[in-house]
C-alpha cells in the first residue's frame, strides 16, 4: 500500500545502475549486511504473478464502478502500484505495462470528475456510512499511488497535487479523531477494520513525505499536515504493532513522527518476534481474531516478512539490525512459490481458499512488499 516511496525510488535509481551487481543468472550476488552467494529470485515470475493479478482485479464484475472506473483495492491495486515500477526497471521493460496504464487511466478519470463520481459503496447497499467511508478512503489511495508514480518523474502533477486536496478536504479537523480519516470499515483486517484508518493516515504521511517537488513543505498544506502529525503521535500507544511498523517507515521520511526511543522500541519488538526460520508472520504483529473464529495460519507469510524488512531497510545505517535484516532477505528469497511466482500470505479475516482469487488478496500485498523489499536491498 506507500509508506514505501522512498524505498520505492531508491529501488528504481540502482536498478538503473546495478549491473555490477547481478550475477549471470539475472539475480543480485548479494545485500547489503549479508555475506555469501545469495538465493536466486524469479522477478520475471513475480511480474507475471502481480499482471494476471491485476488484469482478473480489472475484469471482476464486483471491481466495476462507476462511469467505466475500476476500484482501488488495499490488498491488490496498492501493492501492485508500489511494486511493479520497481520490477519494470529491474527487468529493463521500456514504459509501462498495459495494466499499470489501466489502473492508472482509471484513477486518473476518477480525480478529475471526482465532483460527480459515486462513491465505491453506496449506503442503500452496503449500509449507513458506507459511502463517505469509500470517498474518503479512495481519496487517500488516490494520493498514495499517483504520487509514488510521480517519483518516476521527480515531479508532481497537477493531477496527484489535485488528488492530495481531495483527500485534505476529507480529513476529519475535529474531535478525538482530528487528522485521520473516516476509514472504510467492513471488519476486514489490516485494511478495512478498526485500526485501518491509522494505518492509511500513516501511509499518507509517508506518501507526503516522500512526494516529488518539496511537496510536504507547501504552505497550503502546513494546517492539514500539522494535524495528520498530531494524530498520529497521539494515537500511536495504541496501536497493534503492525501500524507501528507503518508508521515508522514513514517516520525515516516525514520528521516529527516519533521519539527515538518509540522507533527503538518497534525496532527491538520487531527483532525478538522474527522467527528462527528469518521470517515474520503477521499473526505476531496484533491481536488479530477471525470474524468466522477459525485459527490465524501462524506460519511467516511473505507480506509480514515484506514489510518488516523494507522498513528495516528504510533506517539510518546505524539503526539497522543487519542480521535481521539479513535473514529476513534470505527468507524472502527462500519463500516465492516456483509455480505462480508469488509470495503467499492468509486471510487475517476467515478461512478462504488460498488457490481461489479472493483468497489470493493477501497474497496480492505479500507479492508486492518482498519485491519492495529485495530491490531496496539492491
Amino acid at each position: 500500500m506507500t509508506t514505501h516511496l522512498r524505498l520505492l525510488a531508491a529501488a528504481l535509481c540502482a536498478s538503473l545502475s546495478v549491473s555490477s551487481m547481478v550475477s549471470a543468472s539475472g539475480s543480485p550476488s548479494g545485500d547489503p549486511g549479508s555475506s555469501g552467494p545469495q538465493t536466486a529470485w524469479n522477478p520475471e515470475a513475480a511480474a507475471r504473478y502481480l499482471d494476471r493479478r491485476e488484469v482478473w482485479w480489472q475484469s471482476w464484475d464486483r471491481a466495476q464502478k462507476d462511469r467505466g472506473t475500476v476500484c482501488v483495492s488495499c490488498h491488490t491495486q496498492a501493492p501492485y502500484a508500489l511494486a511493479r515500477p520497481v520490477l519494470r526497471h529491474r527487468l529493463g521493460q521500456d514504459g509501462r505495462t498495459d495494466p499499470e496504464k489501466a489502473m492508472l487511466a482509471s484513477i486518473v478519470k476518477r480525480v478529475k470528475q471526482w465532483t460527480v463520481m459515486q462513491p465505491f459503496y453506496s449506503d442503500i447497499i452496503s449500509g449507513p456510512g458506507k459511502e463517505v467511508e469509500a470517498h474518503n478512503a479512495e481519496a487517500v489511495l488516490n494520493a498514495i499511488i499517483l504520487a509514488g508514480y510521480d517519483r518516476e518523474t521527480g515531479h508532481l502533477t497537477d493531477t496527484t497535487r489535485l488528488a492530495f486536496d481531495h483527500a485534505w478536504e476529507l480529513q476529519s479537523r475535529t474531535g478525538p479523531e482530528a487528522g485521520t480519516w473516516v476509514w472504510q470499515n467492513f471488519s476486514y483486517s489490516p485494511w478495512e477494520g478498526d485500526t485501518s484508518a491509522y494505518h492509511w493516515s500513516a501511509l499518507m504521511a509517508g506518501a507526503v513525505g516522500m512526494a516529488p517537488d518539496h511537496y510536504r513543505d507547501d504552505p497550503k498544506i502546513a494546517a492539514s499536515l500539522a494535524l495528520l502529525r498530531g494524530y498520529l503521535r497521539s494515537h500511536l500507544a495504541r496501536q497493534p504493532l503492525l501500524n507501528k511498523v507503518v508508521l515508522l517507515q514513514a517516520s525515516t521520511g516525514l520528521p516529527d513522527l516519533m521519539t527515538p526511543a518509540e522507533q527503538r522500541q518497534v525496532i527491538a519488538q520487531l527483532v525478538k518476534l522474527q522467527r528462527p526460520d528469518g521470517g515474520w508472520s503477521l499473526s505476531d504483529l496484533g491481536g488479530w481474531v477471525r470474524n468466522d473464529m477459525t485459527e490465524i495460519d501462524p506460519r511467516p507469510d511473505g507480506y509480514a516478512t515484506g514489510l518488516v524488512v523494507l522498513t528495516l531497510e528504510s533506517l539510518p545505517p546505524e539503526a539497522r539490525p543487519r542480521p535481521a535484516i539479513a535473514k529476513g532477505l534470505a527468507w524472502i528469497r527462500s519463500a516465492q512459490d516456483p509455480e505462480t511466482g508469488q509470495w503467499h500470505a492468509w486471510s487475517l479475516n476467515k478461512q478462504r481458499d488460498p488457490k481461489s482469487d479472493i483468497g489470493l488478496f493477501m497474497s496480492d500485498a505479500a507479492t508486492g512488499y518482498a519485491v519492495l523489499a529485495l530491490e531496496a536491498a539492491r
